[in-house]
């Protein structure tokens, strides 16, 4: 719901009634993650999504209902391979959500929302069990600080038992990651529209300010005419975080080799580099005259990219981004087709009563196919 926050707020303002369908819960397989939500207007325009598209026909009815009723409501939609097959999907998992109708009148709600929209930490709890389904609490005050402490800044989280014994989605926002682009060559061009459309804050620092124009990083948040060491000189600590990525693509060992010895001292989560192999070797001799010792060399990634065989800028960038996911998630790089194990490893949620069945049982004990039921 969060990250709709700068679609949802002019609606809920006009007046437009929306629901929202959220997911809560995922068991086995699923293409989004707990927070994953989809919008439905009164007029029937949908926004956003919660799978790859199995399961939003029954959400669009859920939230329908929601909006007729003023009452939010719970249900899971699952279905099992068999049925997944035959229907031409390739999911076989299941998933819980809530669905409720936004307000003005919910000041945590909307206070969570506007700050989502101006790119802040934004957090807020939804009852998502019992008679309070669908009440919104403050985090800070709804959970104790063991609680807190287990939540990341950016992952959503279901908490069983959290609220009275209720059960309590955590839906959180991060400010976006960051992604400093050191250079403003043609390379740098294409890693800043590929970053910015995976969802990075770009800058973007080159001393010609002649290359620094927005024509040509149309997608970049900010622009930078200083010399690269200069420019992470002044960056405080409050602009930086294990989630910042700094790539130097200078091309010019006048100008890398400080901004690369800049970048290792700061508490980031990615420092790379680009260069062919005879300039990486050379760089790193003078990175250890400049008194970087192996610790910190070993933290630079350089040559920057996983091995693609791309050539152009953009293929080139492709590579860039997908190391700096692969490093930030602990992704191996492989084709998944020679991995093993859960795709997500990070959305699968265990139900609180046990493993969902596979075979796609509600609560109640009925089977829908690629359907969702309201839970009591």
């Amino acid at each position: 719901m969060l990250d709709m926050a700068r679609d949802l707020l002019p609606l809920v303002r006009s007046g437009t009634a929306v629901a929202t369908v959220t997911v809560a819960r995922v068991a086995s397989s699923a293409p989004r993650g707990v927070g994953a939500a989809m919008a439905v207007t009164g007029d029937g325009a949908v926004l956003g999504s919660i799978s790859g598209g199995c399961v939003e026909g029954e959400a669009v009815v859920l939230a329908h209902a929601v909006l007729a009723t003023g009452r939010a409501q719970t249900a899971r939609f699952g279905f099992d391979d068999a049925t997944a097959h035959a229907a031409g999907l390739a999911c076989g998992g299941q998933v819980d959500v809530v669905a409720q109708r936004l307000d003005l009148s919910d000041t945590r709600t909307m206070r969570a929302l506007e700050d989502a929209a101006a790119d802040r930490h934004a957090a807020v709890a939804v009852v998502v069990s019992g008679p309070e389904t669908g009440r919104t609490l403050d985090v800070a005050t709804a959970i104790d600080a063991t609680a807190a402490a287990a939540l990341s800044d950016r992952a959503s989280r279901l908490l069983p038992g959290a609220s009275r014994g209720e059960d309590l989605l955590v839906l959180l926002h991060a400010p976006r990651a960051r992604l400093i682009i050191l250079g403003a060559g043609e390379h740098a061009a294409a890693l800043c529209h590929v970053g910015a459309a995976a969802g990075f804050a770009v800058t973007v620092c080159d001393p010609w300010e002649t290359l620094l124009t927005t024509a040509r990083f149309p997608a970049a948040d900010q622009l930078v005419t200083a010399l690269p060491h200069e420019y992470l000189d002044r960056l405080t600590g409050s602009e930086t975080d294990a989630r910042t990525a700094v790539c130097v693509l200078t091309h010019d060992e006048r100008l890398d080799v400080a901004a690369i010895r800049r970048a290792l001292s700061l508490p980031v989560g990615f420092v790379g580099a680009m260069g062919a192999r005879a300039t990486v070797a050379r760089r790193a001799a003078r990175l250890r005259d400049a008194g970087i010792d192996d610790v910190d060399l070993a933290r630079l990634h350089s040559p920057l990219g996983l091995d693609l065989s791309g050539s152009s800028p953009e293929e080139t960038a492709l590579s860039v981004l997908a190391e700096i996911v692969a490093s930030r998630h602990g992704g191996s790089g492989r084709p998944l087709r020679e991995a093993t194990g859960p795709i997500h490893r990070d959305r699968v949620t265990p139900s609180p009563a046990g493993p969902v069945p596979r075979d796609g049982a509600l609560p109640d004990g009925s089977a829908p196919s690629c359907t969702g039921g309201t839970r009591p």
